[in-house]
C-alpha cells in the first residue's frame, strides 16, 4: 500500500453553523492540497434549547445536511476530494462518532466569532483538547 492509497493525513471537519465559510473552505483546502489527504465533513445537528429539551431534531437534520452539502462542495470546487456526513446533536460527541469510522490525524473546527457562539459550541475546543489526543485548530468564521 502507498500513501495514495492510504493517505497518511486525514483531516476531520466540524461544520457549525457558519458554514459554508471560505475561510474553512481556504484553509482545509491548503492543508490537503499540500499531500495525499482524507476530507470527512461532519456537521452537527445543533439545535434550539428548546427543541433539544423536547429532542425535536428535524429541523437541525435538515440544515446540518445543508451545512455539509455546502461545506463539501466548497472544498470539491478547491480541488479537494470531500465526503460528509450529518453528526449529534452534541458535536463533542459528533466528533468522537466520526472518529470512530475515520481515524483523523487532526481536527478542524468551525466556529462562530467571538460573543456569538451557539449555545452547544460554547467550550468546545476546550472539551474537544482534553477528550481527544489530536492538533485542533478552530477556525473562526468570517462570515
Amino acid at each position: 500500500m502507498n500513501e495514495l492509497e492510504h493517505p497518511s493525513r486525514r483531516i476531520l471537519v466540524i461544520a457549525n453553523p457558519p458554514c459554508p465559510c471560505p475561510t474553512l473552505a481556504d484553509e482545509v483546502a491548503r492543508r490537503a492540497l499540500a499531500r495525499p489527504t482524507d476530507v470527512v465533513v461532519v456537521a452537527p445537528a445543533l439545535n434550539s434549547p428548546l427543541r433539544h429539551l423536547v429532542s425535536d431534531v428535524d429541523a437541525a437534520v435538515v440544515q446540518a445536511h445543508e451545512r455539509v452539502r455546502l461545506a463539501v462542495r466548497e472544498l470539491r470546487d478547491r480541488g479537494v476530494s470531500a465526503r460528509g456526513t450529518v453528526g449529534d446533536t452534541n458535536p463533542v460527541m459528533a466528533i468522537e462518532d466520526a472518529l470512530a469510522d475515520f481515524p483523523a490525524t487532526e481536527i478542524v473546527i468551525a466556529t462562530h466569532p467571538r460573543g456569538e457562539p451557539h449555545w452547544l459550541e460554547r467550550g468546545l475546543i476546550r472539551k474537544a483538547a482534553a477528550r481527544f489526543e489530536l492538533p485542533i485548530t478552530e477556525l473562526v468564521s468570517d462570515s
